[in-house]
């Protein structure tokens, strides 16, 4: 198997656009959506929504992909992947009919995303210029509406987007199945083949039909070469496409980096904010438990602050999304889930206040400003916790992040007035007091820092302590009292009485008749046995 992948990945093509200034130095490039084979109503629908010329990687991945071929796209964060694989299962899916086995409820393609708020988004492009096409979404994702979800895919959908989670659930009930499923779309590809994401992914491909009746799509901003060996297993004579830059990062990010100490990060981020004037900003925290901390220290500091984090509940993540993306919230701060392909216009600035644990995730979360040809800040914090992962970022980035010294000045802060809170805004106390009210009772002490462990199996609160004292043995120096018993009112024993101990047989006393009865019953030993204690003897003899 591991050879027949390596001999796949050297059959993959490669097309690169390095010295290209076209395909480069432009967010969109000369090629209109217009000049490829795309049926008429999509394009229309591409026009109405605004697309009418392609970015690099739309130019580069399309030719292929409308030709049913597999391809694994790379290229920076922002530039329009999304758009790229949508139009390429759409197109397939109008122009091509149905698998023959394909029943009406069946989808006819399934897309993957690794987080729910990435599965929302995907969604909602594809409505943006698909909805008067005549084909039906079904978003599946875990956290909420699990009946009304299973009702949509009861009903049948063309295309199916999802997490990998809620859906495998859906396929195991027999909800829906995917043997008619004749596209396959892997978004943030590397995070999908991530350890945590294997086995499901794997269960998934395995409903689907045979590589050769399916088309497979990935793309991602990092594609390591362990990731692209795991992807050619589940992919037919895929060919690669990697638009190649001068850096891995986005060309329009200005990097800085500071060296603050624990105590510092939060004067310092407050300070650098204070000197902001306009625009949203999203600041990356590793733990959920930091997540809160900032937050509340920033809404102190007059901030009108938003959190996404795996704890806090999927209604209120999108909540507060929807509110940082139409400008009610200036912060967002966040962990990983916030860092994989979500696109928020006007994010002027990202703070990372902990390094990441893994260097590709750097790329993600500085991605999320300067997209499309914008221009963008990306500000870091390398405290001495989590400053070790600096190298590995900067190797994997091949450029060295610009330093800046902490001053005394840099940590006062500018004063700042409040701001008008808005109608209906809750403060963080607010949010994470319905987290805390959702949790089970032994989350909610092991949070508060009793040291129990979260992954208990039982949610039951601790009965509350009985009034008699522990029981303990008493020691031998005292006399146990005596107990009164009246026998005439005792009630009967309900304990099984013992079994009498049997005497040993003295044979000296027995009849001779007894013995042969007892030698009768108790046979010589084997040969086997007879010959092992004879070998003993001999031995014990020779030492003597």
């Amino acid at each position: 198997m591991l050879r027949s992948v390596r001999c796949l990945g050297a059959q993959c093509k490669r097309r690169e656009a390095r010295g290209n200034p076209r395909m480069t130095d432009k967010p969109l490039t000369d090629i209109a959506f217009s000049n490829f084979d795309i049926t008429p109503a999509l394009l229309q629908g591409l026009e109405q929504a605004g697309f009418s010329r392609c970015t690099p990687i739309q130019a580069m991945t399309l030719p292929i992909a409308l030709q049913g071929r597999d391809v694994a796209g790379q290229a920076q964060t922002g530039t329009g992947k999304t758009l790229a694989f949508l139009v390429a299962c759409m197109n397939r899916l109008l122009t091509k009919p149905a698998l023959a086995n394909r029943r009406a409820a069946d989808p006819r393609a399934m897309i993957l995303a690794p987080t729910r708020e990435l599965a929302i988004q995907i969604a909602k492009d594809a409505e943006k210029f698909g909805s008067h096409l005549g084909l039906k979404f079904a978003l599946v994702y875990g956290g909420v509406d699990y009946e009304k979800q299973k009702h949509t895919l009861e009903q049948g959908a063309d295309i199916i987007i999802a997490t990998p989670g809620r859906l495998i659930d859906y396929v195991k009930q027999g909800v829906v199945s995917l043997h008619a499923c004749e596209v396959c779309i892997l978004d943030e590809a590397d995070r999908m083949f991530d350890l945590g994401f294997i086995k499901d992914l794997r269960y998934l491909m395995r409903k689907l039909p045979r590589l050769d009746e399916r088309q497979t799509l990935l793309f991602s901003a990092t594609l390591s070469h362990r990731v692209l060996e795991l992807a050619y297993e589940h992919m037919n004579d895929p060919e690669k496409v990697l638009i190649e830059t001068e850096t891995i990062t986005a060309a329009r990010v200005r990097q800085l980096l500071y060296f603050p100490a624990m105590e510092e990060k939060l004067p310092l981020l407050i300070s650098l904010l204070s000197r902001i004037e306009d625009g949203r900003c999203m600041v990356f925290v590793n733990t959920k438990v930091w997540v809160e901390r900032v937050a509340r220290a920033l809404e102190k500091a007059h901030y009108r602050v938003g959190v996404l984090s795996g704890d806090v509940p999927q209604k209120r993540r999108q909540s507060l999304l929807a509110k940082f993306q139409r400008g009610e919230l200036e912060i967002l701060v966040a962990t990983d889930v916030a860092a994989r392909g979500l696109h928020i216009d006007g994010v002027s600035h990202v703070y990372n206040f902990d390094l990441p644990f893994d260097a590709p995730d750097y790329v993600h979360r500085i991605g999320r400003t300067a997209r499309l040809g914008a221009e963008g800040d990306a500000i870091s914090f390398a405290c001495e916790l989590y400053a070790q992962g600096l190298p590995e970022i900067e190797a994997f980035i091949e450029q060295k992040i610009p330093t800046a010294p902490v001053t005394s000045e840099l940590l006062e802060a500018i004063p700042r007035q409040p701001r008008a809170k808005l109608e209906g805004a809750e403060s963080i106390a607010d949010i994470y007091a319905e987290v805390k009210a959702l949790q089970p009772a032994n989350k909610r002490g092991s949070s508060s820092g009793s040291g129990s462990k979260s992954g208990s199996s039982s949610n039951k609160p601790r009965p509350p302590r009985s009034d008699k004292p522990a029981y303990s043995k008493p020691h031998a120096e005292q006399p146990k009292p005596a107990a009164s018993v009246d026998v005439a009112n005792a009630e009967p024993s309900t304990r099984k009485p013992r079994r009498p101990r049997r005497k040993p047989v003295d044979w000296t006393q027995q009849s001779p008749a007894s013995v042969a009865v007892a030698n009768a019953s108790n046979p010589k030993p084997s040969a086997i046995k007879r010959l092992g204690s004879q070998i003993k003897s001999w031995f014990s003899s020779s030492k003597s």
